[in-house]
This record gives C-alpha cells, sequence and structure tokens, in this order.
C-alpha cells in the first residue's frame, strides 16, 4: 500500500465510521477502486486488518469530542457520580452481545462476508430501512433521554449493533435505530451509538491489531498505518460533528436514499 493509498483509506474511515452508511463497506470499496493489493492471503490479511485497526483514529476523535461523558463514565465507576455509573454499565451490557458473537463469528464473516456482492445488499436493504423508520418515527425528537435508557433498552442496542457484523449494514446505523425503537431522542441515540463504538471498535481494533500486525507492518510498513491513523482522527472529528448538526434538524432518511443510490451506482459500474 502506497502512502496516498493509506491516507485515502484513512480519510474514508473516519468520514464513514460514525454515519449510518458503513465505513467497512466504503473501506472496502474505496480499497478496490484504488488498486490495493489484495491477491495473495497476506495481501488480503493485511488489507482486512488495516480496515478495522485504521479505526483507532476514529475512536480518538470521539474520546476527545465526549471527553466529559466518557470522564463522568470512569468517575462513577469510581463512586463518584451515579448518572455516570449508570451510563458505563448500559454501555458495557449493550457491548457483551457483540463481544460473544464477534469472537465466534469473526472468521467465519471475514471468509464469507467481505465482499462487494454481499455489501451491496446490505446497503441497499439498510438503506430502505432507514427510510421506513425515518417514515415512522419522524426525526426521533420527543423520546426519552440518554440517562433515561435502562439495562433492558442497552441490551437490545447490544442485539441490534450484532446485526452490523455483517459488512454494509453499518454498526451506527444499527445502534441508533435500535436506540429510537428503544425510546430514545435521536440526540440520546447517537450519543449512545457514539459511547458504545468507543468500546465496541477499541475492541476490534485491539483484537485485530494483535492477531495481525506483524502482517501489516510487513506488507505496508509503520508509515502507512501512521498515515491512516491521523487521516481517520481528523476526518472523524469533522464527520461527527457535521453528523450532530445535521440530525439536530434533518433526520436520517438522506442517509436512507444515500445507501439506496450508492448500492445501485456499485452494482452497475462495478459488480456488472
Amino acid at each position: 500500500m502506497d502512502w496516498w493509498q493509506a491516507l485515502l483509506v484513512g480519510l474514508v474511515e473516519g468520514l464513514t465510521e460514525y454515519l449510518p452508511v458503513s465505513s467497512t463497506g466504503h473501506i472496502l470499496l474505496t480499497q478496490r477502486l484504488i488498486g490495493v493489493p489484495y491477491e495473495t492471503a497476506d495481501q488480503q490479511t493485511a488489507a482486512n486488518a488495516f480496515a478495522i485497526c485504521v479505526q483507532a483514529g476514529a475512536i480518538l476523535a470521539v474520546l476527545g469530542l465526549y471527553r466529559q461523558r466518557v470522564a463522568s463514565i470512569v468517575q462513577g465507576f469510581r463512586g463518584e457520580d451515579p448518572d455516570g455509573k449508570r451510563l458505563g454499565i448500559n454501555v458495557v451490557l449493550a457491548f457483551l452481545p457483540a463481544a460473544v458473537l464477534g469472537t465466534l463469528f469473526d472468521d467465519k464473516i471475514e471468509e464469507h462476508l467481505f465482499g462487494l456482492v454481499p455489501i451491496v445488499w446490505a446497503w441497499f436493504i439498510g438503506g430502505v430501512g432507514i427510510l421506513l423508520v425515518s417514515r415512522f418515527k419522524g426525526q426521533g425528537r420527543g423520546g426519552r433521554s440518554l440517562l433515561e435508557l435502562g439495562a433492558r433498552g442497552a441490551l437490545i442496542i447490544g442485539f441490534a449493533q450484532c446485526i452490523a457484523m455483517w459488512p454494509g449494514t453499518s454498526r451506527s446505523l444499527m445502534t441508533i435505530v435500535g436506540g429510537l425503537l428503544v425510546g430514545l431522542e435521536i440526540a440520546a441515540a447517537v450519543e449512545f451509538s457514539f459511547l458504545l463504538g468507543l468500546v465496541t471498535l477499541g475492541a476490534a481494533t485491539a483484537y485485530k491489531a494483535v492477531q495481525h500486525s506483524d502482517v501489516m507492518l510487513a506488507e505496508y510498513g509503520p508509515l502507512s498505518l501512521l498515515l491512516g491513523f491521523v487521516a481517520s482522527w481528523v476526518a472523524a472529528v469533522l464527520s461527527v460533528k457535521w453528523m450532530v448538526f445535521w440530525l439536530k434538524s434533518r433526520g436520517l432518511a438522506v442517509f436512507g436514499w444515500y445507501r439506496v443510490v450508492l448500492a445501485g451506482v456499485v452494482y452497475l459500474t462495478v459488480l456488472r
């Protein structure tokens, strides 16, 4: 992977990680379009692992933007903030389903679903799902606040997140929709999605780094990893700020239309 390819993949990751459009799908499409080597077993392993590990930049972006909420959770677990402790427990509960199922099925998912055909289908179905939710849930206003979320609702969001193990579905999409379905207002659903992403993405990144860091370094070198990380961090800061601003007044529908159109374009121009 050349330096400019790593930079571009990092930018795509940061821009799409927290949007309900699937960062993994966009990265795999980008890697194919810009010619990232994907022929040998080591090249495939390195490319797939890079698509996950570059998330570290996006994780850092949310840690910075939501540092007060994260600090509240930390203080809660130290017995200093009851609201922070309740929120932290809910984040852990929501993470557990993906932790179990992801460990069990990670290799099978990577073997069978890391391809453009399943991703295009996931983009299309997810897009239609967003449009349906937007129609029947409106803008997601008038629901419960983040601190009103209970353990049952957190678990439901956690199981919804597991659906996003299918690349192209979008972890952000499933957790935001899950939040809306358990009665959260849109702002609360988005914030919980961000906080849950810190744990889920952090665990996935660490898992892949431990498994495949030697292959990534051999194939790409440290400079590519560093460039991807920095680009992901900067792009994620901008993307998260824009998304929060957009959803306050516009809702999710635009992402549904984007996914449906993208699925059609990729099918007609790349897959046919």
